[in-house]
């Protein structure tokens, strides 16, 4: 019987899967003007297919029939359904690695959901895909070198290391120097990778809707919605280098008294296409990289406060928010202008690299998700309930919303003490979010699926940041809470001036400010205390 139910999951998978991502293949292979190019698509497309098919269903056929007739809640059902995620895990591990792509992407996608995705894969995907990525052939270097800037490497630049100093999802980084003597990183996509991107999406999408349709609990098609969506547009590299120029611009006109705290290198234009881009070599250390950042004279804290105020800058008051901060992507170096803390302590810069995602929040969507952050720092139950409710959460999930904003349980989020919101970033933290995963799994669901898209990728920077900060500080500082609640204050003070200009309006909104003044004030004092009761001895 079990042997017939794989049988017949796998041929209806594969099945649908050649027939849809073949048809695609098919478009794009008789479209091409490169017959090598669509030699290499038709024989890969439906080696990829056959991968993809046979995983998802080995997967669902190991979930039923390990579980099968074990009683929920029960210790042995626990047991067996931990091991069945670890082997789950490592075969979808095997599957982003030889399709590579957008497969790697929607890995990276998995390791950030720890608020819906088993521990098992979190744990398994952020290990293998943020730093291991498939590495492109030198030879495919070239190939993509000369198609996009009409000569090979050593003939374009100077000096090329034909070693890549980093590998991701969709590229690779070489470092190499321009004629003129300025060194350089150059991205380069990996080959072909536009050519397979349709293919691909396709038959995942009909793997997802096939699997929803076979096991209704299983259902992610919001996460292939927003593949669907940001994947063409990290695909353009030209796209991403104005991005980091539009996000430069933002700093030094709406945040200037952080824009010399945050960087993004510098674009070499006439050596950049939309599948090569050329870019200032920053030489930064990465930002979880805790002791090589003290051994440079800089504080963890003094990192994570400016990682909290950028982006909360970025996403409060700019509305154009870089989505993709896991730690690769963030480097930190000295100052360098030299410039020190009144103690003499060394000053860091944060430098952002890798600009293709990014979302923008229209004033009303920013706005009330600056007044929901700010209700959360100031436990403001009426405020959490009335915003979260405007984003789309509903009356019935917007505690749960609250929930995964700020991992923790509705009774700390509405407590009123200083520390409410700190997360340890021990054991027990991440034993009690994955019990309220677990037991919540279709609340969840059901809010990610009403949020709109735009919230959704707040939800992932959010994690990737919560990921930066426990790394630095072993948990969560309750000043980088602070800086949340007085960024999300100020930029919901702004957008009320903006919308009424009145004296009267002026006035009321002069003595909020001062009010806030005098909470974050008393929250100072206060968490001044909490640190000094901690300090002495029991």
């Amino acid at each position: 019987m079990a042997g017939r139910f794989l049988w017949h999951v796998t041929r209806k998978l594969t099945l649908a899967a050649t027939a849809t991502g073949g048809g695609v293949a098919a478009v794009a292979i008789a479209t091409s003007d490169d017959p090598a190019t669509a030699l290499k698509l038709s024989t890969a497309v439906p080696i990829r297919l056959a991968r993809l098919s046979v995983t998802a269903a080995t997967i669902a056929f190991d979930y039923e029939y390990s579980l099968w007739g074990l009683p929920e809640g029960s210790i042995e059902r626990s047991k067996v359904k931990h091991e069945v995620h670890i082997r789950s895990a490592r075969k979808l591990e095997e599957l982003c690695f030889k399709n590579g792509g957008i497969y790697i992407k929607l890995g990276q996608h998995i390791g950030q959901l720890e608020y819906l995705v088993p521990q098992e894969y979190v744990q398994r995907m952020r290990e293998s895909l943020l730093n291991k990525c498939p590495v492109s052939s030198y030879n495919q270097v070239c190939e993509v070198v000369k198609t996009e800037l009409g000569g090979m490497p050593d003939e374009i630049f100077s000096e090329f290391d034909s070693v890549p100093i980093a590998s991701a999802s969709l590229a690779q980084v070489h470092v190499a120097r321009t004629h003129d003597g300025q060194k350089v990183a150059v991205k380069v996509q990996h080959a072909h990778m536009t050519d397979t991107a349709a293919t691909d999406y396709a038959t995942v999408e009909l793997i997802v809707n096939t699997l929803h349709r076979i096991f209704p609990t299983f259902d992610y098609r919001w996460l292939i919605d927003e593949v669907r969506e940001t994947l063409p547009k990290e695909l353009d590299f030209l796209l991403e280098a104005k991005n980091s120029v539009k996000c430069m611009d933002n700093f030094r006109k709406l945040s200037p008294h952080i824009a010399d705290y945050v960087y993004a290198p510098r674009v070499y234009w006439n050596l950049s296409t939309s599948k090569l881009l050329t870019m200032e070599f920053i030489d930064g250390i990465q930002v979880n990289d805790v002791k090589k950042i003290q051994s440079f004279g800089m504080q963890p804290n003094d990192v994570a406060k400016i990682v909290s105020q950028a982006f909360a800058e970025m996403m409060f008051k700019h509305g154009f928010v870089h989505c993709d901060p896991h730690a690769a992507n963030l480097l930190i170096r000295p100052l360098p202008s030299g410039k020190r803390s009144i103690l003499g302590k060394v000053k860091p810069q944060m430098v952002l690299l890798d600009h293709g995602m990014y979302k923008e929040l229209d004033l009303p969507t920013r706005t009330n998700y600056a007044a929901l952050w700010k209700a959360l720092i100031f436990a403001d139950a009426h405020g959490i309930k009335e915003n979260s409710m405007k984003l789309g959460a509903g009356e019935d999930l917007y505690a749960l919303f609250a929930g995964i904003l700020t991992m923790r349980p509705w009774n700390r989020v509405i407590d009123p003490s200083v520390d409410h919101l700190a997360l340890q970033g021990d054991d027990s933290d991440r034993s009690e979010l994955q019990m309220y995963a677990s037991q919540y799994f279709f609340q969840i669901s059901e809010l990610l699926r009403r949020l709109p898209r735009v919230i959704l990728l707040m939800l992932k920077t959010n994690d990737c940041l919560r990921s930066i900060n426990s790394s630095l500080l072993k948990g969560s500082s309750l000043e980088t809470f602070l800086i949340i609640g007085r960024v999300s204050s100020e930029a919901v003070i702004e957008t009320h001036l903006l919308q009424n200009k009145s004296s009267l309006r002026r006035i009321s909104l002069w003595l909020e400010e001062l009010l806030l003044e005098v909470r974050l004030l008393g929250m100072h004092i206060a968490l001044w205390l909490l640190h000094l009761r901690k300090a002495l001895p029991s």
